[in-house]
């Protein structure tokens, strides 16, 4: 679980648009878990405070300067596929 701070906008015809940052900055082993989480595969569930399971899939993008964009994820069937070296 990565606690993050977002802002969501809503268009006119109602399609949302959210970006956020990690609501405290990572510390060494929790920037290698999110990096770790984020090669494997970027699809995260939100889950609001109160709520114990995410109900909305989004897939996140990190900018250089950590700002994450969230999109909803209506097409995302659950599977990755992913190639790491363990070495």
């Amino acid at each position: 679980m990565y606690d993050i701070d977002i802002t969501v906008t809503v268009d006119a015809v109602g399609k949302w648009q959210a970006t956020g940052r990690h609501a405290s900055a990572l510390d060494t082993t929790q920037r290698e878990g999110w990096d770790f989480l984020m090669e494997m595969d970027p699809h995260f569930s939100i889950a609001f405070p109160g709520e114990d399971r995410g109900g909305i899939t989004v897939r996140v993008v990190e900018a250089e300067d950590g700002t994450l964009t969230l999109m909803e994820a209506l097409d995302w069937d659950g599977s990755a596929s992913v190639t790491f070296d363990l070495t």
